[in-house]
């Protein structure tokens, strides 16, 4: 049972639920929509911010659970994915596609503004922006196949087996698009800070 400085795990569909999206209920379709189009959105934002074009994720979050809606049907709940597992697979191929079909445009980037944390200073605030918005820059110079495996380790903590699953890669393969995106985001940083 996590304890209140642990983050609970993000919740997953009951099977009920999931039965009846997978007949194509209505009410069931809202639930997994609310239940994950938080992560979805926050997938699909993290993609596309760096590219200058998170003005697309509204539209790509809507085409992913087009998507997933599509093949849903064929989602086995028994099988080695969990439901959000497969969800942010989906979801990352949408986002893929998406950059594959255009060369990002430059413009600026734009970045989700946090909260500050409880008894945070403001120099503190002020320093962790700027590490969030450089890393953001970062991301962006990466390929959309890179990118992708990173954000959905980095920031969806997917293992990578699960990764290579939903990407339909090989380990080996998401193993080395992490390798050179952690060696990519290194070298983008470190010019950064020379600048």
């Amino acid at each position: 049972m996590p304890t209140a400085a642990e983050p609970s795990p993000p919740r997953e569909l009951d099977g009920a639920t999931l039965a009846a999206a997978q007949r194509g209920e209505r009410w069931a379709w809202r639930v997994l929509v609310e239940t994950y189009q938080g992560r979805v959105h926050a997938l699909a934002f993290r993609m596309l911010a760096g590219a200058g074009r998170c003005g697309l994720a509204e539209d790509l979050v809507q085409d992913a659970f087009v998507r997933v809606f599509g093949a849903l049907p064929r989602f086995d709940a028994a099988g080695p994915a969990r439901l959000s597992t497969w969800i942010l697979g989906i979801s990352a191929r949408a986002v893929v596609d998406e950059l594959r079909r255009r060369r990002p445009p430059e413009a600026p980037l734009c970045l989700v503004e946090e909260r500050p944390a409880a008894g945070e200073r403001p120099d503190e605030r002020s320093e962790r922006a700027s590490t969030g918005r450089a890393i953001a820059r970062a991301v962006g110079t990466l390929s959309p196949e890179v990118r992708a495996a990173f954000v959905l380790r980095a920031y969806h903590e997917l293992s990578y087996l699960e990764i290579a699953r939903e990407l339909e890669i090989e380990v080996g393969t998401v193993k080395s698009r992490l390798w050179r995106a952690k060696d990519a985001l290194r070298a983008h940083l470190h010019l950064e800070e020379e600048a």
